[in-house]
């Protein structure tokens, strides 16, 4: 048989047993670590109270641990308890674009989730490791519906929403979707077409795709001169193994958008001075519209891979003071920004 602690002790622990008349057997959840970790005032004998009087009890580590704030996700009673507690804790959802899967977003989900958030960062469907269910039919509206569709079963509240490159037009048809549970949207170099507008109509291009009856994109050759070029090698190769070609009618199918533009949406616009597309003019128009902060990172279309850092720091802007739990969102400056 173990022995813990003196032989005091253990013949201490018997004599109360005995008098409480308590069998041998461990309770659940007792380890022999856990009673290692005990206090001596907490194994020592006790004189039984006089009758009437309740018995004292030694504040145990198990009582302070059940007595911390807990931390809690999503809902209105959680942000009221989060707001009593001064707990910042956000939601994120980042949303990837063309070409691109969860994976993308790797080194700015780790930083978030670093900072005390909860990050995801699904794939959609058709995409990157699910490149294998690619099929016809696939838009941005089935995209939407699909990130709706993870807000609602993960009971996700005050979602910041993030959506990059073509990310932005799914991100939008989210929220019109899930208007209730989005605390803000972020378009990181990113599209925001209007009601029956196509890609092709904002971004206009030259360079060869690979276009098949349910799939299109970039050479393989062309993403990694073009798409990945301001990446460092290491980078550029390891995007480059996780490039796969995106559901064509997606990319070719006009948006549909009931009534997205016509509310009002708090916005953070994040353009990519190196990058061609989306166009400057489109991005502004974004911002604009939906009277957002406009920030500029100087780097191309891949910020959540090039600066992570700089671009962490623009998604935990409007979460860094009290203004999350207020609906206020103050400013920050990073180098680099005009």
């Amino acid at each position: 048989m173990p022995v813990w602690g003196s032989a005091r002790r253990w013949e201490g622990s018997k004599r109360t047993r005995s008098r409480t008349a308590a069998t041998d057997a461990p309770a659940p959840g007792w380890s022999p670590a856990a009673a290692g970790q005990r206090s001596r005032a907490a194994w020592s004998v006790r004189p039984l109270p006089p009758p009437g009087r309740a018995p004292h009890r030694q504040p145990t580590r198990a009582a302070s641990i059940a007595e911390r704030p807990r931390r809690v996700h999503c809902g209105s009673a959680a942000r009221s308890e989060r707001a009593d507690q001064g707990d910042p804790m956000a939601t994120y959802v980042l949303v990837h674009g063309a070409y691109q899967g969860g994976w993308i977003w790797k080194p700015v989900a780790e930083r978030l989730r670093a900072a005390g958030h909860r990050v995801l960062a699904p794939t959609l469907d058709g995409c990157a490791e699910r490149h294998d269910q690619v099929r016809p039919g696939i838009t941005v509206a089935t995209h939407g519906q699909e990130i709706a569709k993870l807000l609602f079963y993960e009971d996700l509240d005050r979602v910041m929403l993030v959506g990059t490159s073509s990310g932005g037009m799914v991100i939008c048809k989210a929220a019109e979707l899930a208007r209730e549970r989005i605390a803000r949207l972020f378009f990181v170099d990113a599209l925001a077409l209007m009601s029956g507008e196509r890609v092709g109509d904002i971004v206009k291009r030259a360079a060869p795709n690979d276009t098949s009856s349910i799939t299109t994109g970039p050479t393989r050759a062309d993403a990694e001169k073009r798409l990945f070029a301001d990446l460092d090698p290491d980078t550029r190769a390891w995007a480059l193994a996780r490039y796969t070609p995106h559901p064509v009618a997606a990319l070719e199918a006009p948006v549909e958008l009931a009534g997205f533009w016509s509310q009002a949406w708090p916005t953070t616009v994040v353009r990519c001075r190196r990058a061609v597309n989306p166009p400057e003019a489109h991005q502004r128009r974004t911002a604009e519209r939906l009277k957002g902060d406009w920030h500029e990172l100087d780097t191309g279309h891949y910020p959540m891979l090039s600066q992570p850092e700089q671009l962490t720091r623009l998604l935990l802007a409007p979460v860094s003071g009290p203004g999350f739990l207020t609906g206020a969102s103050p400013r920050c400056t990073v180098p680099g920004e005009a």
